[in-house]
């Protein structure tokens, strides 16, 4: 029986896909070919930002970069982001059933709970563990241990669930037992070589994937 269930941020249950596009774009239109499109951000989608910078603008300190991804960010926050299908009825339904559930994201802590108070979900996270919170950040197993630890999970019963590369190493890394999302932009292909445990098409399919029938939940 599942006990715990950690789940990635953006891109699994809080859809920044379009709010993360359009901040790189416009934050890099002068530094970057007039080439440059949302098919070359989308596979770095996952990484630490710092590290995406340094990918697209080829500097290596990239503080200016991350000051003004950051600041564009913010101001563009709320009228972008939405949550995925059914992510609060889900987290909802787990919650009461006494599942533990947290957030282990790439994020810094003022967006993260930002996007999780805006949609109602913040009240039912027993942890949330930022990049902030950590030296390594996924895809090293540091992010999810240390969520595991402050919930006193055992990581045989805990899945990690994640729409990146990074998401399903950490997990793996960290003995628990990840869970892809369909929806990821990246597409289900592009992460099915990193040996996800499950893949996901439907928020709702955890409730097999933790022992509760969808319909008596």
């Amino acid at each position: 029986m599942i006990e715990t269930v950690l789940f990635d941020l953006d891109g699994t249950i809080i859809d920044t896909n379009e709010l993360i596009i359009e901040t790189f774009l416009h934050v890099l239109k002068e530094h970057t070919p007039p080439t440059f499109t949302r098919e070359q951000i989308i596979p770095s989608m996952g990484q630490t930002l710092e590290s995406q910078m340094r990918q697209f603008t080829g500097q290596e300190d990239v503080t200016p970069f991350v000051d003004a991804y950051r600041t564009y960010n913010r101001e563009r926050h709320d009228e972008l982001v939405r949550e995925f299908p059914y992510v609060l009825e889900v987290i909802e339904n787990l919650h009461r059933h006494g599942i533990k559930l947290g957030v282990v994201t790439t994020k810094v802590r003022e967006t993260t709970e930002r996007a999780l108070q805006m949609f109602g979900l913040f009240p039912y996270l027993g942890t949330v563990v930022t990049i902030l919170d950590v030296e390594h950040p996924k895809p090293h197993p540091e992010p999810v241990l240390m969520a595991m630890n402050q919930l006193g999970a055992n990581p045989a019963t805990t899945l990690m669930v994640g729409d990146s590369p990074a998401d399903i190493q950490a997990a793996n890394a960290a003995g628990a037992i990840s869970v892809a999302v369909g929806w990821s932009l990246k597409g289900e292909a592009a992460l099915r070589p990193y040996e996800p445990k499950h893949v996901i098409h439907d928020m709702r399919d955890l409730y097999t994937l933790v022992g509760l029938e969808q319909d008596g939940v």
